[in-house]
């Protein structure tokens, strides 16, 4: 049941508000002045809270600046008999969702209640989801291989340098980009990706870069690229050494200036984004046969990080399979099955030439295949070795 807290220091105003709000079935609770408030607000969560300008000890507009570190979550509505145009755009301008005069019109006053929940609630249901997303890019293991890749994602991930991410397919390239993401200063703007691999390569500049209206035949309207997408957040451009040197080039003088030009445009945009490259190829060999150019090359590669193959830290395959067998359960709807030490440690004696994807492919078939115990035998009949 949602929860608010009326903040004023008139004892009538807060009868009536309650009265109005317990009507339509909200927990309320009440608070004379700001201290008070606060002092609640850190005791207890708020969905949204109802408050006061002008009060004794502490303004409305204090409490709502304080209210930041109490309980960021909470929606603000200011209410107010002396307000005025400034009063509410400075009120906004501090974070308040909305701003109400005195005496409240009561449909006025249930309406901005029940957008500023709407508002708790999708704040809660992102953080949860960044929360989800968070952990399916977490990397399971403890092997040294893995400790220091960890290592180098912690150091570089606060910084904005450009990280450019080798290994085979499957070894986890992408989860890499996506803890140098969440690890970094624009965690809250976009992680966009970009499989430049999956893109024929007359489309990939209207990809990155986007299209006005008419540039080419199939362009029946102005299409914004990943580049303005991912605009204060991070571009993740996997399987980079598959891009054509002509987007390449594009590429290159967007790291370097900072802005890019749609396809069939003139005008210049200034982008503000962090670039993070991927590849399975060797790009100085790549280079060396004239497919990459070695400029762009050193754009990206200003701090590099090599992932394991699977092969390599075989140690983590145990830690590996037991997440997969919780976390395909969860996606199922079912309990996490068992799996025999022997079962494990065949597993952890095969050749993994697909690295953690075909790990994961293969606890699924388990799953599916075997009884509510994985045993050793189901492992090597199922297992596809």
């Amino acid at each position: 049941m949602p929860r608010i807290l009326i903040i004023d220091d008139e004892k009538a105003i807060r009868n009536t508000l309650k009265e109005i709000l317990e009507y339509e079935s909200y927990t309320v609770d009440q608070a004379e002045d700001g201290p008070s408030g606060l002092d609640l607000m850190i005791k207890n969560k708020y969905d949204v809270v109802l408050c006061d300008i002008k009060m004794p000890k502490m303004d409305g507009l204090e409490v709502l600046e304080r209210a930041q570190l109490a309980s960021p979550d909470s929606a603000f509505i200011m209410i107010s008999a002396h307000g005025n145009i400034e009063t509410a755009v400075d009120a906004t301008k501090k974070g308040a969702f909305d701003f109400i005069q005195k005496p409240p019109d009561l449909n006025r006053l249930l309406v901005t209640v029940r957008n500023a929940l709407d508002r708790t609630k999708l704040v809660t249901e992102t953080k949860t989801l960044k929360k989800k997303i968070a952990k399916s890019s977490e990397m399971i293991g403890t092997s040294a291989q893995l400790e220091q890749v960890r290592k180098q994602i912690a150091k570089v991930a606060p910084t904005d340098a450009r990280v450019l991410i080798t290994g085979p397919n499957g070894a986890g390239k992408e989860m890499v980009a996506r803890q140098l993401h969440e690890l970094s200063n624009r965690n809250n703007g976009p992680l966009i990706e970009v499989n430049c691999a999956a893109i024929p390569s007359e489309l990939i500049e209207s990809e990155l870069f986007g299209h006005e209206k008419g540039s080419f035949t199939s362009a029946v309207k102005q299409r914004i690229g990943k580049f303005e997408q991912a605009d204060g957040g991070t571009l993740f451009l996997d399987e980079i050494g598959d891009m054509s040197l002509s987007a390449q080039a594009k590429v290159l003088r967007a790291l370097q200036e900072s802005k890019i030009t749609r396809v069939g445009g003139e005008k210049e945009i200034t982008v503000n984004v962090r670039v993070i490259a991927a590849t399975n190829k060797d790009l100085q060999q790549e280079i060396a046969e004239r497919n990459f150019r070695e400029d762009l090359y050193h754009r990206l590669s200003v701090i590099l990080i090599k992932v394991p193959a699977l092969n390599d830290r075989r140690d983590d395959i145990p830690d590996l399979v037991q997440r997969f067998l919780h976390d395909i359960a969860r996606d199922y709807g079912d309990k996490p099955k068992n799996i025999d030490p022997a079962a494990l440690d065949y597993l952890t004696s095969l050749d993994w030439r697909g690295n953690i994807r075909e790990l994961r492919n293969v606890v699924e078939r388990l799953i599916i295949m075997s009884d509510e115990t994985i045993t050793e035998p189901d492992a090597k009949t199922y297992a596809g070795k």
